[in-house]
């Protein structure tokens, strides 16, 4: 065994309220083997909290189903990849892909995606 100390658990805080998120890097700066990333750091962990009009894009909410589908989309994935991947059927992937298009007021696949990370559903 060695005696060198553990390194850091390097957190990322992305949070939207400034109040919490103060109150936050507040309380876990003080915690031994922890210390926040600083920006364009490359993080163990994140804790991540966004507003209900931020997270969610105002006017809509997805289920946590189409929020795996929306990441695949971003991933550029087809139909039958993000099946393959959720293991679901071809059809239920459509039923998704669709149901998406029209929460995010999208045109297709690549402005479903660009619209959900203008509302900060999703990060690119």
């Amino acid at each position: 065994m060695s005696d060198a100390p553990a390194p850091d658990i390097v957190i990322a805080l992305e949070i939207d309220d400034p109040v919490l998120a103060d109150r936050l890097a507040t309380l876990l700066g003080g915690v031994a083997g922890l210390r926040l990333a600083v920006p364009g750091e490359q993080a163990t962990a994140a804790i991540v909290a966004r507003s209900k009009e931020a997270g969610a894009g105002g006017d809509f909410e997805l289920t946590p189903r189409e929020l795996d589908v929306l990441a695949l989309l971003a991933e550029g994935a087809s139909n039958k990849m993000i099946a393959q991947r959720l293991g679901i059927s071809v059809h239920t992937a459509k039923f998704h892909v669709g149901s998406l298009l029209d929460k995010l007021d999208a045109t297709g696949r690549t402005d479903a995606v660009a619209h959900a990370a203008r509302r900060g559903v999703i990060n690119l």
